[in-house]
């Protein structure tokens, strides 16, 4: 049974070659054969703008997924390594990248895997006629003018008069594209084009180093983030169709932390409201310990087994908070690494070492939600799935509600929910004959009418748009609702 770990952003190297391998974008399937039939891999690689790639695993049938791997690409030789679970894969990269070719090993098992390109959702849409959606979209730069980098992104404004509520939407740890997307699923674009029909603006841009955003993402702290936020709130309050004064964050997973520390900042630069989708509430440390004993628990370990991995991981962060010199760290790290695992290759031992000991893992590790939470004045909406294996609602949800003792709070725990914000497979919507993973209609429908009460529904939200009303209107100040002034 494959094994898998934490989340962490993890960096694939790409190293220089006379035969070098073509720029590897997007995600390749196979089936693994295990003992007593087959799982379901999917490896995801996304080429960063400083010449490097971020890489993940996904294990749909143990619904894992983004688990962080590390890629040494030489040419068209290919590396795959997942240390925690001494799993490995080492193959060729064939047919200009369609497929990847190769040997998988874990402890007990070694077997031929082969991986194919697979044709994203956005990939095939792109390939049919693209109706007009019933409002404004455009392709915008914006500007952390702190971080000195443009970040590029997708604005939807609804047809009418406006001005509009607003939102921009942050992801979850791990560099991702604007529609936050992972296998057939764009949760951000599903997400944006419900409530831009309804009548909220909403902005969603590529993390750092991904797509046309610049920026290196591995090396950005949550607080790094925080900045690329309140420059996407900057942006919205600029627009003409925008409302200055109901202007909010949709965050999700570490994203929703993001929102929260930048609601926790002074006005004017706070954000009017706050929508948390899955956020943390615990320590960082305290989060990668939990979702490595669900993981843990999921694929049937025995207790000597669960002990022996958190054993492990909390030496490893140990080791990590207890040594401030990266080089020294690095080392000792390093070494733990292979005490632990003999068959890891030094390169990937220090690749990996470099990964645990970066600005974002540091400051993942010792970042507390808690200590920020009072300050939030906003109103605040948090949302979490009961089968979120990640974000557990019942460690986090209530930590976060305590917390935010000076904000209007509004929870909710939706049953069957993942930490994605999909429903159960069996609720998903059937195209072409075959079930399609969806944002939850519930969550939706929460979000939206949370939004509205949190700021103004529009008065009526036309389903086409024309000519004339895609010109910018001019902004009409307005006085605040009373739950805005309330948070003040």
């Amino acid at each position: 049974m494959l094994v898998l770990g934490h989340v962490l952003p993890v960096l694939a190297k790409r190293l220089p070659s006379p035969d070098p391998a073509p720029i590897l974008n997007g995600q390749w399937k196979g089936p693994l054969k295990v003992p007593g039939g087959t799982l379901d891999l999917i490896i995801t690689l996304v080429p960063l703008t400083n010449g490097t790639y971020y890489a993940a695993l996904d294990a749909p049938q143990q619904r894992i997924s983004r688990m962080p791997a590390e890629v040494v690409l030489k040419g068209n030789d290919i590396t795959l390594n997942i240390e925690q679970a001494g799993s490995r894969f080492i193959g060729k990269v064939k047919n200009g990248g369609a497929q990847l070719e190769g040997t998988w090993t874990q402890p007990g098992l070694s077997v031929p895997l082969t991986l194919m390109r697979a044709v994203s959702a956005t990939a095939t849409a792109s390939k049919k006629p693209r109706l007009t959606p019933p409002y404004r979209e455009e392709e915008i730069m914006f500007t952390n003018a702190v971080a000195k980098i443009r970040l590029a992104g997708t604005l939807t404004i609804p047809a009418g008069p406006g001005p509009f509520p607003a939102v921009a939407l942050l992801s979850d740890s791990g560099p991702q594209d604007r529609d936050a997307e992972q296998q057939e699923y764009r949760m951000f674009g599903m997400l944006a084009d419900h409530l831009t029909r309804r009548g909220i603006a909403v902005l969603r841009f590529d993390d750092r180093g991904v797509g046309k955003s610049q920026g290196n993402y591995l090396t950005a702290t949550t607080a790094d983030l925080m900045g690329d936020a309140q420059a996407a709130m900057t942006f919205l309050r600029a627009r003409n169709l925008v409302d200055p004064q109901h202007i909010g964050l949709i965050g999700h997973g570490e994203g929703a932390n993001v929102a929260l520390l930048a609601a926790a900042q002074p006005e004017p630069a706070a954000p009017a409201f706050v929508v948390s989708l899955a956020g943390y509430g615990l320590p960082g440390r305290d989060v990668l310990v939990r979702q490595q004993v669900e993981i843990l628990r999921l694929i049937g370990a025995n207790p000597a087994q669960v002990k022996a991995a958190l054993d492990f991981h909390q030496h490893m962060i140990d080791i990590i908070r207890q040594t401030p010199n990266d080089n020294q760290a690095r080392g000792k790290v390093a070494a733990y690494l292979r005490l632990n695992n003999t068959d890891l290759d030094p390169q990937m031992a220090r690749a990996r070492a470099a990964q645990l000991t970066s600005p974002w893992s540091r400051y993942f590790l010792d970042f507390d939600p808690v200590v920020l939470l009072p300050n939030v004045k906003c109103p605040v909406l948090a949302l979490n799935g009961t089968a979120d294996l990640q974000v557990d609602p019942a460690q986090n949800l209530g930590v976060l509600k305590k917390g935010l003792h000076n904000s209007q709070v509004k929870s909710d725990k939706l049953v069957g929910v993942n930490h994605w914000f999909q429903p159960e497979a069996k609720d998903w919507p059937l195209i072409n004959g075959t079930q399609q993973p969806t944002f939850s209609p519930k969550a939706l429908d929460i979000v939206r009418e949370w939004i509205f009460d949190n700021t103004k529904r529009p008065q009526a939200t036309p389903t086409t748009v024309n000519k004339a009303a895609s010109q910018p209107a001019k902004k009409t100040p307005k006085k605040p609702t009373k739950s805005a002034q309330a948070s003040r």
